[in-house]
């Protein structure tokens, strides 16, 4: 008899804790990714999520204005295009002064072309104690493959971006861009 109890209270915790499991996975959000699937390979070869959060470019385009969007590419490519209302940091000159008057609890995204960039500039932030800091995956390539708007310098709407090479231009598929370098 004490040892059929002793199973049935096993047996209940294990389905307990398999159930628990269950809901996790479940309510986590899914993992951001790229619509290309070869995007998707290259973009997750340069990203490491355990360095800095990752965000789809999805979820920032339905909620845009919960975030402080910062570009980390070079000022060449920011005077192209970028994300609307976006504010330049750069990558090589990035200065933390850039963020200073930011509170650090603000929700920041960083983005650059495919996110490596950005990435290593979300770091930074993060070891100055900005702790809400995603690095947006896929960047601005994944922005603009989703048709999502860009800006120029004057804040009107553009078609064109800064591919950052020849090379990297390969990954932006969206037909109805200009791809300049």
């Amino acid at each position: 008899m004490k040892y059929n109890f002793l199973s049935s209270i096993y047996l209940v915790m294990i389905t307990a804790m398999l159930a628990s499991q269950t809901l996790t996975a479940q309510d986590q959000p899914a993992r951001p990714h790229a619509e290309n699937p070869e995007f998707h390979e290259e973009v997750a070869k340069y990203v490491d999520p355990d360095e800095v959060p990752l965000l789809d470019v999805k979820t920032l385009y339905e909620n845009y204005s919960d975030y402080l969007i910062l570009d980390a590419r070079a000022e060449e490519e920011f005077k192209v295009s970028h994300l609307p209302g976006a504010r330049y940091v750069g990558y090589k000159d990035f200065d933390m002064d850039y963020v200073k008057r930011y509170d650090r609890s603000t929700p920041i995204v960083v983005y650059c072309s495919i996110g490596y960039r950005s990435s290593k500039i979300g770091e930074k932030l993060r070891e100055a104690g900005y702790n809400d800091v995603y690095n947006l995956y896929g960047s601005i390539f994944e922005w603009v493959n989703r048709d999502y708007p860009l800006d120029n310098m004057q804040g009107e709407r553009t078609d064109t971006i800064h591919a950052y090479n020849q090379n990297w231009s390969q990954w932006i598929f969206n037909p109805n861009v200009e791809i300049v370098w």
